[in-house]
């Protein structure tokens, strides 16, 4: 047994978390990491259901220097009983991106299935696991970033309880399996009357911090269903951002899986 007297070099700040922790084991009777993965599995379960959603969406690319180019899309998901979500984003505008399309079928298990149609190039380009981690056209976000973050990708740690912006928040750590990610893992702040992530720190491969993803202005919907209108990326090694804004939520729309398949995406509009 660790004693906390036996190493004067031990900090305060350690010794809070050994503590913060050894009372999270004592008072629900599990390990941190079986803390970790009851609060994932809640996230997941309280959004279940919600058949599928379209919304609008734009994004902000901004650079270190404080320009930036602005970017209008079309998203649609249908959701997926025994499986992950399948996804497709279609770029209207500006012209030097419109039509462009990308598809995602995620996976509970194994590598998600990845397509982004080029008009230009008039062909759909399979995204390949290896470059998973890169960025999605252009921006803060990874390839892997914008799939549905499935409980299964990752093992999970319960690191502490924090107040964020007034809230009461549970922090876990989340590592990702897939051992061609492009993080070691990322530590996520978990609103505790919600159940709705309000910020990500992501970690790279070397275990420095590399980007922050503040989530907000959550709306609910259907008296149930929790979705943010913005997302900000910030990545700390670049200075670059990008910021998500979404609106016009609209759910169970009727959408079937023939609305997401390779040839649609040719076929978008």
């Amino acid at each position: 047994m660790l004693s906390l007297h036996q190493n004067k070099k031990i900090s305060s700040p350690v010794i809070t978390t050994l503590l913060v922790g050894l009372l999270s084991t004592l008072a629900f009777g599990v390990t941190p990491a079986q803390r970790g993965l009851e609060i994932a599995i809640e996230v997941d379960n309280r959004d279940n259901g919600f058949n599928d959603n379209t919304s609008t969406l734009e994004m902000v690319l901004g650079n270190k220097y404080g320009e930036s180019t602005t970017r209008k899309m079309r998203t649609k998901t249908l959701e997926q009983n025994d499986d992950g979500d399948k996804s497709q984003i279609i770029f209207d505008n500006p012209r030097d991106v419109k039509g462009t399309s990308f598809l995602s079928f995620t996976h509970k298990k194994g590598s998600d299935d990845q397509w982004l149609y080029l008009p230009g190039l008039k062909r759909v380009k399979r995204i390949s696991s290896s470059n998973k981690s890169g960025p999605f056209m252009g921006s803060e976000f990874a390839f892997e970033d914008i799939s549905s973050q499935e409980v299964e990708k990752y093992t999970y740690r319960y690191l502490k309880d924090e107040k964020l912006d007034g809230r009461d928040t549970y922090v876990i750590e989340r590592d990702p399996v897939d051992p061609k990610s492009g993080y070691t893992k990322q530590n996520v702040w978990i609103d505790k009357e919600r159940y709705i992530a309000l910020k990500i720190d992501f970690y790279d491969r070397k275990s420095s911090l590399l980007k922050t993803l503040t989530i907000g202005e959550y709306n609910q919907y259907l008296d149930k269903f929790w979705r943010a209108n913005k997302w900000e990326m910030v990545n700390h090694q670049t200075g670059k951002t990008t910021l998500l804004s979404y609106s016009n939520w609209n759910f169970r729309t009727g959408l079937k899986d023939k609305n997401f398949t390779k040839n649609s995406l040719k076929r978008s509009r």
